[in-house]
């Protein structure tokens, strides 16, 4: 391979690179410790559990997974295999407000009474609606078990485990699909001319009335 086409060939990638470099979402993502404080059928618990929030590109979306790295409330009897089903909430901020709900799978396995319950890994889906830097903050987790429910909520006002770059929805994928005018491709085709070539009809037929009225009169005169 001659010399120029290795030039160009190094050109072609680097400039490649450089458009990978320039499109690729910015994200930012860290492990949070957050404290936990529950409400539970038996009194207050809490502990400090480790949160990693982290999203992946689906579609027009983002998949956020929500990981916990200890385990944030106990129950007094054993949970048997299937009986804790947790879900929580992942708070935005920065360009969009509001939250996210993310859900997990029911345990998998039996939890031994005054064992700290460990959470599953929760994820839900989340569509930007407009566009800019976006934080995902750990929110209120809630474990539903043997009929009754737990709430645990933050109470050490966490910093947010993941910040992307996000492209909101454009007006056009907005705007309600079937609506507005009726499409006007000729004079006949708008509502406009329809209502006046109906006017036309019965301007024509009142006419037409009165002339044969006028006619009957004159015949009987």
């Amino acid at each position: 391979m001659s010399n120029q086409k290795r030039t160009a060939l190094a050109a072609v990638s680097v400039a490649a690179g450089a458009v990978v470099l320039m499109t690729a979402p910015v994200a930012h993502a860290e492990v949070v410790d957050v404290n936990y404080q529950c409400r539970t059928p038996i009194g207050p618990k809490g502990a400090v559990s480790p949160i990693d929030i982290k999203g992946v590109r689906s579609g027009g979306g983002y998949t956020l997974t929500m990981s916990f790295r200890k385990g944030v409330s106990s129950s007094p009897v054993e949970l048997g295999k299937g009986a804790m089903k947790p879900s929580a909430v992942i708070e935005l901020g920065g360009a969009e407000s509001g939250e996210v709900q993310v859900t997990g799978a029911a345990n998998t396995a039996a939890v031994p009474a005054n064992t700290p319950i460990r959470i599953s890994d929760l994820s839900g889906t989340y569509t930007p609606k407009k566009s800019g830097k976006v934080t995902f903050t750990a929110g209120a987790l809630t474990i539903k078990a043997l009929g009754t429910t737990t709430t645990c909520t933050p109470k050490n006002d966490p910093k947010h485990s993941l910040e992307l770059d996000v492209t909101g929805a454009t007006a056009s994928q907005d705007a309600p699909a079937g609506g507005g005018e009726l499409p006007r491709t000729g004079p006949l085709d708008s509502a406009a001319a329809l209502g006046t070539l109906g006017g036309t009809v019965l301007l024509t037929g009142a006419a037409g009335v009165l002339w044969l009225t006028r006619r009957g009169q004159r015949a009987t005169g």
